[in-house]
């Protein structure tokens, strides 16, 4: 298998102009994947740290981006930020960015489980340890499958699909990504089928459970925070509604100023921004939608600092 990890940016100049680069700058690069950005990064800025949690990934941006001088490459993941920094004796940052994509080599690698368009063990795991798709297939009760499907998936048939689910693996496990997606069409009516992918859905909530990444992203947000100079960046790429509710309340609660109600003469409540929205959102272009359907839904946000 070639290592190619081309995981084709989305919003890639929005991105990279969001975080105001010039030669004074520390950045991080949270989810570095095959160093599209980073390379962009690393062109202009003092120093960059790029991190994934992904070791086949870490071996790519050794390959491509490793011997430039001004770069740190780290397996970890992004919401470690703070043990990140202080292992290279950094104190603090100018700039974060997360592109919270699965990478196009995640998803057609096969033998990563990732896709529900080829067949593969159910694994899902971007570190390659701890808890798999498998795992969560075979011994999650109905209930919290349901729950999880509705909830990460948003997916209205998330009963019959964990119904089914526990129905199917009580004669065999359920093994591979094929096996899942045969089951979850069973549970859904016919013309649902004919509406994009009847799996696309349950595959990202198993996905979101799998890897715990809207918490990681929390955690991310609140420690990038914490590590940000005066003046610094986080800029943010979502690929669906649950990701952007979070990094659009984070940053509304960031730049939120006096919370005493109107009536009071004087403010009370001492509440200050802790910074600015640069822009609202960005949303691809036309051209790029044409070039790139998976960008359909990705939204860049940014926030900065006092």
């Amino acid at each position: 298998m070639s290592m190619e990890f081309n995981h084709k940016s989305v919003l890639f100049d929005e991105a990279i102009a969001a975080l105001e680069l010039n030669k004074n700058k520390i950045i991080a690069d949270g989810t570095a994947g095959g160093g599209g950005h980073s390379r962009e990064i690393a062109k202009t800025a003092k120093r960059l740290i790029a991190i994934d949690q992904d070791p086949d990934a870490i071996k790519v941006l050794n390959e491509r981006i490793g011997s430039l001088p001004n770069v740190s490459i780290v397996q970890n993941n992004f919401s470690n930020i703070k043990d990140v920094i202080a292992s290279l004796n950094i104190n603090a940052i100018d700039g974060m960015l997360l592109d919270l994509g699965v990478s196009s080599f995640q998803l057609d690698n096969g033998d990563r489980g990732f896709s529900f368009h080829q067949d593969a063990p159910l694994d899902m795991r971007m570190s390659k340890e701890g808890l798999s798709a498998y795992d969560v297939v075979n011994s999650y009760d109905e209930h919290s499958l349901a729950d999880i499907i509705w909830k990460y998936g948003e997916e209205k048939f998330s009963r019959s699909i964990a119904r089914n689910i526990v129905k199917a693996r009580e004669k065999k496990k359920i093994e591979t990504t094929f096996e899942l997606v045969d089951i979850i069409k069973d549970s859904m009516p016919a013309r649902e089928l004919k509406k994009g992918h009847p799996a696309r859905k349950t595959f990202q909530a198993i996905r979101i459970e799998v890897n715990g990444e809207l918490d990681r992203l929390r955690e991310a947000l609140d420690n990038a925070f914490e590590c940000l100079n005066p003046n610094g960046i986080i800029a943010v790429i979502t690929f669906h509604s649950l990701e952007d509710r979070i990094v659009k309340e984070k940053f509304a609660e960031w730049t939120r100023g006096c919370t005493c109600p109107k009536e009071f003469p004087v403010c009370v409540c001492g509440n200050k921004p802790k910074g600015e929205l640069p822009f609202k959102s960005k949303a691809p272009s036309e051209k790029e939608l044409a070039d790139n359907p998976r960008a359909r839904s990705s939204r860049l946000r940014a926030f900065k600092k006092y």
